[in-house]
C-alpha cells in the first residue's frame, strides 16, 4: 500500500466515500492504492497518535525490527512498546510480519503499513 490516511469525518463522509469507491469499481476503474481510517471524534485520533506512539512509529519506519529491538532502540520497557505496537497495528499503521532468519529460526518483524501517511483533522 502506498498511502494511508487518518482523518476525522462524519458518518455521511464515510458513506459518501464508500459510494464513490463502489462507482469506480462498477465502472471498472482502478481503485486507489490507499487506506483511509476515519474517526468521528478528533479526541479519538489524539488518543491513538500520542507523542510516544509517534516516536515509536518513526523508529519502526526508519528501522523495522522485533519488538525487543525497537524497545532497546527507544530505551523503553518491552511490554509498554508491545502495547503501543498492538494499538498501532489495530489501527493499521504497522504490520507484524514473520521473517525467516537464515539458519536461525524466525522472528516477528514490525514494519510500517504504507510508504506515505497523512493525518487530516477537521473540528466542526
Amino acid at each position: 500500500m502506498s498511502k494511508f490516511t487518518i482523518r476525522t469525518g462524519t458518518e455521511e463522509n464515510f458513506f459518501r466515500r464508500g459510494r464513490q469507491l463502489a462507482k469506480m469499481a462498477d465502472c471498472g476503474e482502478a481503485l486507489p492504492d490507499e487506506r483511509v481510517v476515519s474517526f468521528e471524534d478528533p479526541a479519538e485520533v489524539l488518543k491513538l497518535i500520542t507523542s510516544t506512539r509517534l516516536a515509536l512509529f518513526r523508529t519502526v519506519k526508519e528501522y523495522p525490527g522485533s519488538i525487543t529491538q525497537i524497545a532497546n532502540r527507544l530505551r523503553r520497557d518491552r511490554s509498554a512498546v508491545k502495547r503501543d505496537i498492538d494499538e498501532l497495528e489495530s489501527a493499521g499503521l504497522v504490520v507484524i510480519a514473520e521473517k525467516i532468519l537464515p539458519g536461525h529460526g524466525r522472528m516477528k518483524e514490525v514494519q510500517v503499513a504504507a510508504n506515505q501517511f497523512q493525518l487530516q483533522a477537521e473540528v466542526i
